[in-house]
């Protein structure tokens, strides 16, 4: 297994807690370089790939508390401080994601409302009150379809949530980003225990399912990227 700079991870221990961590170059990691090197998008996606390598085999050997990619510190005593000043944080996001597993879910809307056509020439949208009377009704049926997805979404969420032990809403991704057509209306994380993986992925089938308007994407098990924070709720 190797890091984000193909070196090897290693551990670093404090506090009864081990930092797993890659010796990197500052001529690629330093401020000034790291801050172009996120604007390459090939970079980038190649490093969080070595990233989440990295942390995917870790928590095949048990509890971890993802830290994000860009997290630079200029040597070992680093480390270790921050292992002892934050031991409290660590050991109660440890003890919060122990047995449980993030899941993804993602909700698109499968056909988007039709808008109503327009027309170049005024003289072929008939009587100007008619023309009006089409595209009220139009808008109205689009924002009746979006009302009913939006509706369905929340049914979604409101399902899968009662199944996990806590549950993050994000902002829904652009199509690029998705990599989808379609547009997405949940972007959702929920943390589940390990022995309830089973009912919770069954159900996100379900509501794919169920639902008429949305298209429902599962995606995991994840490293508990979504609930690993440091800080106090």
């Amino acid at each position: 297994m190797t890091g984000v700079a193909a070196e090897t991870p290693r551990a670093i221990e404090a506090a009864g807690l081990t930092a797993v961590v890659g010796d990197v170059p500052l001529s690629v990691f330093g401020d000034a370089a790291l801050h172009r090197n996120l604007e390459d998008l090939d970079w980038l996606a190649a490093v969080a790939r070595a990233h989440d390598t990295v942390i995917g085999a870790l928590v095949a050997q048990g509890p971890v508390v993802p830290v994000r990619l860009t997290t630079v510190y200029r040597d070992d005593d680093g480390v270790r401080a921050v292992l002892r000043e934050r031991e409290a944080e660590f050991t109660r996001v440890l003890d919060n994601v122990t047995g449980r597993t993030e899941w993804g879910v993602k909700v698109f809307l499968e056909q988007e409302p039709e808008t109503g056509s327009t027309v170049a020439n005024p003289a072929a949208r008939g009587a100007g009150t008619a023309y009006l009377a089409r595209r009220r009704a139009a808008l109205t049926a689009q924002q009746q379809q979006e009302r009913s997805a939006g509706e369905q979404a929340s049914r979604v969420h409101t399902r899968l949530a009662e199944l996990a032990v806590a549950s993050r809403l994000n902002p829904p991704q652009n199509r690029t980003l998705a990599g989808e057509d379609a547009r997405m209306i949940l972007n959702a994380a929920y943390l589940v225990e390990d022995d309830k993986a089973r009912s919770f992925t069954e159900a996100a089938t379900r509501c794919d399912r169920d639902e008429e308007t949305i298209r429902v994407q599962l995606t995991g098990p994840w490293p508990p990227y979504s609930f690993s924070s440091w800080e106090e709720p």
